[in-house]
């Protein structure tokens, strides 16, 4: 045996002992839930066991960790009146070093005050999706089309939402290869009632989210 076949032969031996220990020490694989209220939860009676991160993790199991960085009127845009990306929660969940990554922003950038800055929506999604991508940890990421809108309120419209936001998201994420969307719009449409104030889905509505991204995680 030469000197370099004993060197790779040592190295890859090394490789499978680091690969077996990981294995055997059950690290779990770590799920970012990035987002605003919907992701939060709010309006969910007994938020903190129904929100749909909490019940994406009971689907999951123990080999994950699932953690809910979601922030009530967060926007994707960097330029609007609530900005996810000035949250600690964009800071705490880079800091958690996901192995995945969901992403659910857009329905606040419906508003207004927000969609008139809606030219920078597709790059601004870019930006966050490679912000995560570039993380040590290297994680897949997924971005979650909005929800509808039953009823429109705070400035939140099911026509900017379905025939703007969910447009833009698509043409974004159609060009960062390896990122899959999440069709939460498919998912929840046929039942509004599950979006009693019109924009925020209850817990019944956030045990489908957590299903359909369950789903396509699994």
């Amino acid at each position: 045996m030469t000197i370099n076949q004993f060197i790779k032969q040592t190295l890859s031996l090394l490789l499978i002992s680091l690969f077996s220990v990981s294995v055997l020490a059950g690290e779990p694989v770590k799920v970012a839930c990035v987002g605003d209220s919907i992701t939060f939860g709010a309006a969910i009676k007994d938020r903190e066991n129904r929100n749909y991160p909490v019940q994406l993790g009971q689907l999951l199991g123990d080999r994950y960790d699932v953690r809910n960085y979601g922030v009530n009127g967060a926007t994707l845009l960097k330029q609007g009146d609530f900005p996810y990306w000035n949250r600690p929660q964009f800071n705490m969940a880079t800091e958690f070093q996901p192995d995945i990554v969901i992403i659910k922003l857009g329905t606040n950038d419906s508003k207004p005050q927000n969609w008139k800055h809606a030219k920078q929506y597709g790059t601004d999604l870019i930006a966050m999706i490679d912000h995560f991508r570039a993380l040590d940890s290297k994680p897949r990421v997924y971005v979650c089309r909005p929800v509808p809108v039953a009823t429109d309120r705070w400035g939140i419209t099911e026509a900017v939402v379905h025939d703007e936001v969910i447009p833009a998201l698509n043409k974004a994420v159609k060009k960062s290869k390896g990122v899959k969307i999440i069709d939460l719009y498919k998912v929840l449409e046929p039942h509004p009632e599950l979006l009693p104030d019109g924009v925020h889905p209850n817990g019944d509505g956030a045990a489908l989210i957590a299903a359909e991204v369950y789903k396509r995680v699994k």
